[in-house]
């Protein structure tokens, strides 16, 4: 099936008393204005799978994907038995996002190895796929088991993207999933990097056209340029020590400025590492500026190949939200 513009938000985060009904009538509102997507991020203090579970009842058509669940933090018994719940709720209104995630999340937060993400997501993914068919489990890889496990096999298929930055995860990607998810990557490389999602479509006998990409992109449509930069800069500054979002970083065209997060990363010393982050860094990632020019902006990914393209807003203020996420609504943003 080919893949066409999607209009996809995430909602602003939201913690404490009370955030899960605002975010649950953050999200009824996007379905309101035309958004056809919302993706959930499962970063910690809300539980994206749980809260996907809600907005699938409170909500009529929009689809609920994560992205992403870390590959590490859930055995695939676990998720197949989410997955088969989430889509009886809503049957065909589901997605699951798997990532390998960070150092920081999987070795800080959950105190567990980051080993081979790569062969772990391999395996996390075949025996998912093969429990998500209702087939008994026999498998014995290098990081993943599991002999004896079934259920019965979904009525409708879900589609599972996998976050990928580097050759060999967006080989995978596209050879064994339903499609990709990107983030925080340079427009300088937007077309290199479809160019090889297509190229490794081709290599796998596969039609470009038959993957999802998906990509996260920090938006904010106002005024005070300097005040989003600075959120992208305090949000984000800490994905850039990670090693594959560092190197990703310094291939685009940005290696001084790779090194000196890096390094400032190393010893914790996050004004540095923000300070190394100029504007033009920023810019080249981040979408922030007047109506007309982000619209532009994401305009130019849609069109070079990114079909969901997953908008999140950074501002903490309520009104710029709301006028972020109106000016991509359907009857506001055509690609």
């Amino acid at each position: 099936m080919a893949h066409t513009f999607r209009a996809a938000m995430t909602p602003p985060y939201d913690f404490g008393p009370g955030s899960v009904e605002r975010t649950v009538e953050f999200i009824q509102w996007a379905e309101s204005i035309g958004y056809q997507d919302v993706w959930l991020p499962d970063a910690g203090r809300i539980d994206a799978l749980t809260l996907a579970a809600i907005a699938l009842a409170r909500t009529e058509r929009m689809r609920v994907g994560i992205a992403v669940v870390p590959a590490f933090t859930r055995t695939p018994a676990v998720l197949a038995a989410t997955v088969a719940t989430l889509a009886d709720i809503a049957p065909g209104r589901f997605a699951l996002g798997l990532g390998s995630s960070s150092e920081a999340m999987i070795e800080g937060w959950h105190g567990l190895s980051l080993d081979r993400p790569l062969t772990r997501m391999r395996e996390t993914l075949t025996v998912l796929q093969q429990m998500l068919d209702g087939k008994k489990t026999d498998f014995t890889g290098s990081l993943v088991r599991s002999t004896g496990y079934q259920q019965p096999p979904l009525s409708r298929d879900v589609a599972i993207l996998l976050a990928a930055l580097g050759p060999k995860m967006t080989e995978l990607a596209v050879s064994s999933a339903d499609g990709i998810i990107l983030n925080l990557f340079p427009l300088q490389v937007l077309d290199e990097t479809i160019a090889q999602i297509r190229a490794a479509a081709h290599s796998a006998g596969r039609e470009p056209g038959d993957i999802e990409i998906g990509s996260r992109f920090q938006v904010a449509v106002t005024d005070n340029v300097d005040e989003a930069r600075a959120i992208f800069r305090f949000a984000f500054s800490p994905y850039f020590t990670n090693p594959v979002y560092n190197r990703h970083l310094a291939s685009a065209g940005y290696p001084e400025e790779a090194a000196a997060i890096l390094e400032a990363g190393s010893t914790r010393d996050w004004t540095r590492a923000r300070a190394a982050m100029t504007d033009d860094l920023v810019d080249s990632i981040a979408v922030i500026g007047d109506k007309e020019y982000c619209q532009e902006r994401v305009r130019t990914y849609v069109r070079a190949g990114i079909t969901t393209p997953m908008l999140f807003c950074l501002s903490f203020d309520p009104n710029v939200q709301r006028d972020t996420f109106a000016a991509f609504a359907p009857k506001e943003f055509q690609p």
